[in-house]
């Protein structure tokens, strides 16, 4: 079990990896050893997260979510096979945590009247540098 949060324990079985070879420089041993990570979670149909978490991690996913519900993370950055799976995991991680975290709701407020007076006095200044912008009248 992956502890997530204190309530969220992800099972090891939800989680399926495939070692592809990473692209990039690397000389002969990135051409021959499959050390990138591609690591896949079925967040639609796990039953460790809550119905809010799920629905707040889909919306955080944004294109690492397919179309089945499936959260697809890539890990290539470190040369090794393990630390790369560690990485996706930590990914998968921290994404599940910020989806955990009940957002505020924001409270309506109201311009003060004194930010409305400054915003007022501000546009008659603007539209007295617009209009002596004009041609200048002739006085004849």
């Amino acid at each position: 079990m992956i502890q997530v949060t204190d309530a969220i324990a992800i099972d090891e079985d939800e989680i399926t990896y495939a070692f592809v070879r990473a692209s990039g420089p690397g000389g002969q041993h990135v051409n021959k050893t499959s050390t990138a990570v591609e690591l896949r979670f079925d967040a639609r149909r796990s039953p460790s997260l809550p119905e809010p978490v799920r629905a707040r991690l889909e919306r955080l996913a944004g294109s690492r979510l397919t179309n089945e519900g499936v959260i697809v993370l890539f890990a290539q950055s470190r040369r090794s096979q393990e630390l790369n799976r560690q990485e996706a995991v930590e990914r998968l991680i921290e994404l599940i945590r910020r989806a955990a975290e009940i957002p505020k709701r924001r409270k309506a407020t109201r311009p003060t009247l004194a930010s409305k007076v400054r915003r007022l006095e501000a546009k008659s200044r603007r539209s007295g540098v617009k209009s002596m912008r004009g041609r200048p009248r002739g006085e004849d």
